[in-house]
């Protein structure tokens, strides 16, 4: 059995496979528009770039595929609004928005007939989302990488959200394999989004020395952290994050008000792109839970290759 297509609202994916947003700088426009090239929908990470970066990427993405491109913009971030409406004028196809609920972008959306897509970690917000005009919501679990909104499972959460909406529902969380997509599937959801697994890749604009750490992964390495935005955060361990739990806090240099709240302990944009260049020593290196069954570095397209085949054996095995 193939896997099924994804649609949400009026645009269709031949796969149910939506690659994670990734700040900062990890999910680019080579990124996404491999995924989406593939068959998946891209997705190009908006928070941390500032507004005219983030439309240029979507111009290269666009400009690169015909395959269905979305952007992920933390509604933390201060200028949320300026980035999604340069996504949208550049002809972005969905808005993915989590770290926080914004009524505003359901009619931004709206108006340019773009699909929303909200990160909830609730029935309540889940059908909070529905009300204002969600396509679909990602429903995001304990489990997944970078900012987490609940400390529930995602195969906890996923049948509960299922039966609270009419919308389709995205399973995030701890997701690596075909297998993985095909048990999200029989419990209900329309699709998976997968981070870690695409952090992985050749077309990932992280750091050769960011993706050896996720290929070196142990239990012991996986932790989670505090973060400026508000939220816990999942991470690997380093010498920063020691640095963290014996609350050494390290002073911002400069700062740029990017968030519109912050803790100010330290500045999580800055070390979340030194470690997309190579500090993975005084940088923060996000990663899911999934990131200790990630052994190799594949391309986007080998990786769905073989997303799909796992899909198929999987299937067969529970139908047999």
């Amino acid at each position: 059995m193939e896997m099924p297509s994804l649609t949400i609202g009026d645009r269709t994916a031949r796969l149910p496979i939506i690659q994670g947003g990734m700040a900062v700088r990890i999910s680019m426009a080579p990124l996404a528009t491999a995924v989406a090239s593939a068959g998946g929908i891209g997705v190009i990470a908006g928070s941390g770039l500032g507004v005219s970066e983030l439309a240029q990427e979507v111009r290269r993405a666009r400009a690169a595929t015909d395959g269905v491109i979305g952007v992920n913009v933390m509604v933390a971030v201060r200028k949320f609004a300026d980035l999604v409406k340069a996504a949208i004028a550049e002809g972005v196809d969905i808005v993915i928005a989590g770290a926080g609920f914004s009524r505003d972008v359901f009619d931004w959306t709206r108006e340019a007939g773009v699909p929303m897509v909200p990160i909830v970690g609730s029935e309540r917000v889940a059908r909070l989302a529905q009300k204002f005009g969600a396509a679909a919501v990602i429903v995001e679990g304990r489990e997944a990488g970078g900012h987490l909104g609940t400390d529930e499972s995602v195969r906890d959460l996923l049948p509960r959200i299922v039966d609270a909406v009419d919308v389709p529902v995205i399973a995030a969380g701890n997701i690596v394999t075909g297998a993985d997509i095909r048990d999200m599937l029989a419990m209900g959801a329309s699709g998976v989004q997968m981070g870690s697994r695409f952090a992985a890749t050749v077309e990932s604009s992280a750091s050769d020395e960011f993706k050896r750490m996720y290929v070196a992964a142990t239990d012991d390495d996986v932790i989670i952290v505090k973060s400026p935005v508000g939220l816990p955060g999942r991470a690997l361990r380093n010498p920063f994050t020691d640095a963290l739990a014996r609350g050494d806090y390290p002073a911002i240099e400069s700062c740029v008000a990017c968030l519109k709240a912050c803790g100010k302990d330290y500045c999580i944009i800055d070390k979340l792109q030194k470690a997309q260049t190579g500090d993975v020593i005084d940088g923060l290196v996000f990663a899911g839970q999934s990131v200790t069954r990630i052994h190799d570095l594949p391309t986007v397209r080998e990786l769905i290759d073989r997303l799909r085949s796992e899909f198929q054996a999987a299937t067969q095995e529970a139908a047999s």
